[in-house]
């Protein structure tokens, strides 16, 4: 399993080194994101060819909705980035640093996310690796389940917001019907429910260990790149988003609070 993991790792970092390179070319880091969701599905698909042991049908159940997962996602941020600028995080580490930009964004963007796709895709290996048990568990099936969940929140979500924002008089306004009415951050949510349903695919597998993924990932998606980093910004600029705070769960669908503007009525 080691030498597996190892490869995948080289495979990952060396794709990543190319993507550096188009990078500097285009003059555009946002290239990493696209390749985000794909470098995955290269992931397990390596492992489910590298690992010919494993027990089939668990294989192909990871492998496929591992797949449906990355190609949605690298489809969906490639269409809203088509012909835009850079992103603006991008941009300002660009303008703070200057002509050694392009070398400093080997690490901080393209070896850094590397890393992360890496030690993510764990249970991408644990599931596929064992031949144990070999037959499908209650595990795997609450896993489909999971899985499912995670999915419609997530593309349901990312379609909603599209359709608002195409919307010229929705311009200022908040978006909270729909499943962003009992979530803050539907596709955030269904992002990590998903990777909590391949973690269970991995301990029906035996792979326990790979728990980390699953915490890193959810952890990221609230700490670091998503919730708190869009939540600051919102609530400095769309009036009214403070009282949604208020009425609605910041991840976890939940039934709809009364903000304190409605109870004063």
């Amino acid at each position: 399993m080691v030498t597996l993991f190892l490869t995948a790792g080289a495979v990952v970092f060396g794709l990543m080194l190319i993507l550096w390179i188009v990078s500097l070319i285009l003059k555009n880091s946002s290239i990493v994101d696209i390749f985000w969701g794909f470098g995955f599905v290269i992931s397990t698909w390596l492992y489910f060819f590298l690992s010919p042991e494993g027990f089939l049908i668990r294989k192909l159940l990871i492998v496929g909705l591992a797949t449906i997962w990355g190609l949605r996602l690298t489809l969906h941020i490639l269409i809203r980035n088509w012909g835009k600028p850079e992103d603006f995080r991008y941009q300002k580490w660009r303008d703070e640093h200057g002509k050694v930009w392009w070398i400093r964004s080997l690490f901080q963007v393209f070896i850094l996310q590397g890393f992360l796709m890496w030690i993510i895709s764990t249970p991408l290996l644990a599931a596929q690796y064992s031949n144990l048990p070999a037959s499908l568990t209650f595990l795997d099936y609450l896993g489909v389940v999971l899985w499912v969940i995670g999915f419609y929140f997530e593309t349901t979500g990312d379609q909603q917001l599209k359709v608002f924002r195409s919307n010229p008089a929705n311009k200022g306004h908040i978006l909270n019907t729909g499943v962003w009415r009992f979530t803050r951050h539907p596709n955030y949510f269904g992002d990590a429910a998903q990777w909590w349903a391949f973690y269970l695919f991995a301990l029906a597998a035996g792979g326990w260990w790979s728990i980390f993924s699953p915490i890193i990932m959810t952890l990221f998606l609230i700490k670091v790149s998503g919730v708190a980093l869009l939540e600051k910004t919102l609530n400095e600029t769309k009036p009214g988003y403070r009282e949604y705070m208020e009425s609605t769960s910041a991840f976890i669908p939940w039934i709809p609070r009364k903000s304190s503007k409605t109870e004063a009525k």
